[in-house]
C-alpha cells in the first residue's frame, strides 16, 4: 500500500470503519434524514435523540460506503452525543475534517463530510424560524475545505 493511501486510511479512520459507534438505528429519534453522495455513491442515514433541554442523547448512524464516509459517520456520533444543539450550530467543517486525523482531497472531503453535512441540516431543521434568513447547510458545504496546515 502506498503512503498516500496508508495516510487516508490511518488507524483511527479504519478503526471506526470496521467497528463503527453507535451503527444501527434509535427506536425514537427526535430527527432523522438520509442523504446520498451522488459522485460515489456513499449513503448516510443519521439519527439523533434531543433532550427538552437541547442536548443530543443519542446519535446514531446508519448506511454504505466507503471506509472515509462511514468512519466519519462513526466519528461524528461519538462526537456529538452530549453536545448542545448551540454548539453544534458552531460546529464548523474544518472542525469536522479535523476530527478525522487525516488530509483529505476534495473530492475526499465530500465522503468525510457526509455526515456532517446531515448533521448541520438537522440542526437547521430544528430552529427553521431562528434559520429563516441564514443560507441553508446545503448552500455553504459545496465548497472544498482548504488545507491550513500550510497557512
Amino acid at each position: 500500500m502506498s503512503t498516500q493511501l496508508d495516510d487516508l486510511y490511518n488507524d483511527h479512520i479504519l478503526d471506526h470503519f470496521e467497528c463503527p459507534y453507535h451503527k444501527g438505528a434509535i427506536d425514537h429519534p427526535s430527527c432523522s434524514r438520509t442523504e446520498k453522495n451522488p459522485l460515489c455513491g456513499d449513503v448516510v442515514t443519521l439519527q439523533l435523540q434531543i433532550n427538552p433541554e437541547g442536548k443530543v442523547e443519542n446519535a446514531y448512524f446508519d448506511g454504505k460506503g466507503c471506509a472515509i464516509s462511514q468512519a466519519a459517520a462513526s466519528i461524528l456520533c461519538e462526537h456529538v452525543e452530549g453536545k448542545s444543539v448551540d454548539e453544534l450550530e458552531k460546529f464548523q467543517a474544518r472542525d469536522m475534517l479535523d476530527l478525522l486525523k487525516v488530509p483529505l482531497t476534495a473530492s475526499r472531503q465530500k465522503c468525510g463530510l457526509l455526515g456532517f453535512r446531515l448533521l448541520k441540516t438537522l440542526i437547521y431543521e430544528q430552529h427553521p424560524e431562528e434559520n429563516e434568513h441564514s443560507v441553508s447547510p446545503s448552500d455553504t458545504l459545496n465548497t472544498p475545505v482548504s488545507n491550513t496546515d500550510n497557512e
